[in-house]
């Protein structure tokens, strides 16, 4: 099948969106489809498929097509003017405007939902969508964020026109990985009990609790694996007095696992309200954050903020919890945590096994499952 994809990340980038797109493109590759990518901008400092394939963790190259446009508005329309040329059997979109022109169209359209409708008329780009007529699935990364959309934004469909698709993982990325102590010798990481975060370090990503963890277990090593340089360089200031920290800034999606495997207790120390990296509403309650099915996927004990989102994949058999924001509460998990091997042996074996129903293969075989049929 011949699938259209079009979304506003640039590429390349290390936004955690233009990693999921990405990545759900290399999925529908891997199954065969021919898949053609098509964002905006002009490609920028890109080299080649290699270059691409080694940032992001990629397998199965696809097509990529830069649109420039003078506006984001603007792309969302010339981009399915650019689709329809190529004549898919189905569009596929991450854009609300660019769902209802494929829509309109009478093109088949899946349009995959992350976060509730913002700005004045992103609620009614929405409710176009629903309401139109056509062959049309609407994938939420959640399903608490189906409930916002249906509820809150009238986004009223067939049951078989929602699909409840969390982020994914490749299983083989983390296949063989060394013990925690081999792959911090591998890294160069001094040898301790090892505390890793992976991600960036936008506001509610829990830096600040990230460094008062540390403060509190100075015999502990703790490592933060991304973010801009920007803001490492602000947290490695703020961490100055703490020899016990490591803020390493960006590496390749296809090194991460590495990274993951070194360390004994991961983290996921989300505030009550996350932005991303425009700023933009909180993806707190609707979130599905792809860290947290690498860090499932890399067979280490996981630490989170009690969010009901988290609790769709995880439970209290495969992560431990603490709420958000609450210091005493973090440092006495994280502690049981360092003093027990067998429970954070047993917590990472549970979510080890629970993660392979999260493959991002299987992601896109729900997405499509029976929809041209249907």
């Amino acid at each position: 099948m011949k699938i259209i994809a079009i979304a506003g990340s640039q590429i390349p980038s290390d936004t955690a969106n233009s990693i999921q797109v990405m990545k759900a493109c290399n999925a529908l590759a891997r199954l065969g489809h021919s898949a053609h990518l098509i964002v905006t901008g002009d490609g920028g400092r890109v080299t080649d498929w290699e270059s691409l394939a080694q940032q992001y963790g990629l397998s199965h190259p696809f097509e990529i097509e830069w649109l420039s446009s003078s506006s984001r508005r603007l792309f969302t329309f010339n981009s399915v003017r650019r689709a329809l040329k190529l004549d898919p059997d189905l569009l596929y979109t991450w854009l609300p405007q660019s769902a209802v022109f494929g829509l309109l169209a009478g093109k088949p359209t899946v349009f995959e939902a992350h976060l509730q409708p913002t700005g004045r008329f992103g609620p009614a780009w929405h409710r176009a969508f629903a309401r139109l007529p056509g062959r049309k699935r609407v994938a939420c990364i959640t399903d608490a964020l189906r409930v916002i959309l249906e509820r809150g934004f009238g986004m009223r469909l067939r049951a078989d026109e929602f699909v409840i698709a969390p982020n994914g993982v490749e299983l083989e990325r983390f296949a063989s990985l060394p013990d925690p102590a081999r792959a911090r010798t591998s890294l160069g990481l001094r040898e301790a009990p090892t505390v890793l975060c992976a991600g960036h370090l936008y506001a509610g990503r829990g830096a600040d609790l990230f460094l008062r963890l540390a403060e509190s277990l100075p015999a502990a090593r703790f490592v933060w694996v991304g973010g801009r340089a920007s803001d490492v360089e602000e947290w490695k200031r703020k961490s100055a007095g703490l020899d016990n920290v490591s803020f390493l800034g960006f590496v390749p999606n296809a090194e991460l696992p590495r990274y993951l495997a070194a360390a004994d207790v991961l983290l996921m120390p989300y505030a009550r309200s996350i932005l991303g990296s425009s700023g933009d509403a909180s993806s707190a309650s609707v979130a599905s954050p792809m860290k947290m099915f690498e860090y499932m996927a890399a067979g280490r004990a996981i630490l989170t903020s009690d969010l009901p989102v988290i609790r769709e994949a995880l439970d209290d058999l495969s992560a431990a919890f603490a709420p958000p924001e609450d210091v005493p509460a973090w440092t006495a998990a994280l502690q049981s945590l360092l003093a027990d091997p067998a429970r954070r042996a047993a917590l990472a074996s549970t979510a080890r096994r629970e993660v392979e129903k999260y493959t991002w293969v299987a992601r896109a075989e729900k997405i499509l499952d029976g929809f041209l049929e249907s």
